[in-house]
């Protein structure tokens, strides 16, 4: 007699029931072939979560070689791009130019041997520089990043004074509106005209008298004067960077830390898009050329998220640029949602807020699933987002391990359990962030080199951790702001109620409250 042995009948089901069951499903990853590449003609990135096989990008799979890349402060959004230009580099031999609004990239780019230039620290571009377009393409181009960036849109007779002056400077400095490369009788280039030239033409006029509306010419005048003034005249001087250089020149930092306010970086930046967009169209786009040149726009929200701005129009049109934009930011609905629809890979670091999880979700169209996934992130963890060239039965959108960068990513801990009584401090939570990420938010804020080493040797010598309270005292002994301390914690997504937690207990907040 056999014993032990289970015998299994038939049994009757419903074919509704059997629907019901995830019956050899694969899980959300794409097959192996569509995720190792030729490691000469791709860029590694990391393993996948489910499978843990070794994914690695290029460009040659994807719709277009644009990425997007979120993630809050501290979650390897920075380190992830130093990662992807370095091996680029090595790749593709791939330049780099950064449009660097906070200066975060200064010392990296200069510690690799790669070249910073510092607006309003003794840099200057011509923002009538004609960077290979015709004059009267450039007008265009001015006019248009002052309607993203002012509201000289809402005010007609002062924007076709502004276009009208402009065309007129170009004119008397002996420029045709519609040829290319234009010289002198000499055959030297002409020297393009500047704002400055722009306005004395709109002095002359009001000088004369004969306008009709001296009110519209005067407020014309004081917009830009905005530009020229000592102090201000950024763009209103002769280029002192060489245009025709800065696609071939390496490693590249456009440092717009010196500037003064968002109206200025956001003019830098969206001229720099446009001289570059330019110069990369007389090369056109073929992919057996590799991948000529990355420019990274980090926090760029003032260009990313306006639907006229080139960086939109950059993304939209594909693969007709040889060389592939980088947006990144910690806040992804500051990003044009036609950004995210088109560009060609998105890369999503750690994102808490459910606000920005749903926007990500509506316009990448991820499972509940992937979102909880993210919502989970630790410091370095991502999903990847990919719109291949051909169509796919698979997910698009799929889990990695962890980002594998060219060096150690470094990460603290701050604890909360100093918040909670009993029980509940075993429950209480903890919160990372990328080191590198600290150090640069504290000499932002302004604490000194020492003080840095003194709060990231606390980390050190604690496991990587601290207590959020005794790190919020150190923050206050070293002459942070209150604003700035809150600045930080909600970046690394601390919520609000929790925060005033930690100021009623820290001891050093006593007397600022």
């Amino acid at each position: 007699m056999v014993t032990g042995v289970k015998i299994v009948l038939p049994k009757s089901i419903y074919n509704r029931d059997l629907a019901r069951r995830n019956l050899f499903v694969r899980p959300p990853e794409p097959p192996e072939e569509f995720l190792i590449n030729d490691p000469a003609d791709s860029i590694y990135v990391g393993k996948t979560k489910i499978f843990h096989v070794p994914f690695s990008w290029t460009f040659k799979n994807v719709t277009n070689p644009h990425i997007c890349i979120v993630g809050i402060t501290g979650s390897g959004k920075s380190y992830f791009v130093k990662t992807l230009l370095t091996r680029a580099s090595f790749v593709w031999g791939t330049n780099a130019f950064i449009i660097d609004w906070a200066g975060e990239y200064r010392e990296w780019v200069k510690q690799t041997g790669g070249k910073v230039i510092a607006l309003g620290k003794g840099s200057y571009i011509n923002l009538l520089d004609l960077g290979g377009m015709r004059p009267i393409e450039r007008v265009k181009q001015v006019i248009r990043s002052l309607e993203i960036l002012t509201d000289i849109s809402q005010y007609p007779e002062q924007r076709r004074l502004t276009e009208q002056s402009i065309e007129e400077a170009y004119v008397q400095a002996g420029f045709h509106m519609s040829e290319k490369l234009q010289r002198d009788p000499l055959g030297n280039p002409l020297v393009p005209p500047t704002l400055k030239d722009v306005q004395r033409i709109l002095e002359e006029k009001l000088k004369h008298g004969t306008y009709e509306f001296p009110a519209e010419l005067e407020n014309a005048i004081y917009r830009v004067k905005q530009f020229t003034r000592e102090g201000e005249n950024f763009f209103s001087e002769q280029s002192t960077v060489d245009l025709d250089s800065l696609t071939k020149a390496g490693l590249v930092d456009l440092d717009l830390s010196g500037l003064p306010d968002e109206v200025f970086r956001g003019l830098a930046g969206l001229s720099m898009l446009q001289f570059l967009k330019e110069k990369m169209r007389e090369e056109g786009w073929a992919a057996e050329k590799g991948l000529k040149l990355f420019v990274v726009l980090d926090e760029a929200w003032k260009i990313a998220k306006d639907e006229h701005s080139d960086a939109v129009m950059i993304v939209r049109e594909g693969r007709k640029y040889q060389f592939g934009l980088i947006v990144a930011s910690q806040n992804p609905t500051d990003i044009s949602e036609a950004i995210f629809s088109n560009v060609g890979t998105t890369f999503i670091l750690r994102v808490k807020f459910e606000t920005y999880l749903s926007y990500l979700q509506s316009t990448l169209n991820f499972s509940d699933f992937m979102r909880q996934e993210i919502s989970k992130f630790g410091v370095g963890q991502c999903a990847v987002n990919m719109a291949f060239q051909t169509t796919v039965k698979f997910s698009e959108t799929f889990l990695l391990e962890r980002i594998d960068g060219e060096e150690p990513l470094l990460e603290y801990f701050i604890d909360l359990a100093s918040l909670y009584e009993g029980s509940k401090r075993d429950l209480a939570r903890t919160y990372s962030f990328e080191k590198n990420e600290l150090v640069r938010k504290l000499r932002m804020f302004g604490v000194s080199d020492d003080n840095v080493a003194t709060i990231t040797d606390g980390f050190d010598k604690n496991k990587k951790h601290m207590d959020v309270v005794v790190f919020v005292d150190l923050l206050f002994r070293y002459g942070l702001a209150k604003m700035n301390i809150v600045s930080f914690l909600k970046d690394i997504g601390i919520d609000d109620s929790t925060i005033i937690n930690i100021f009623n207990r820290a001891k050093s907040d006593k007397g600022r409250l």
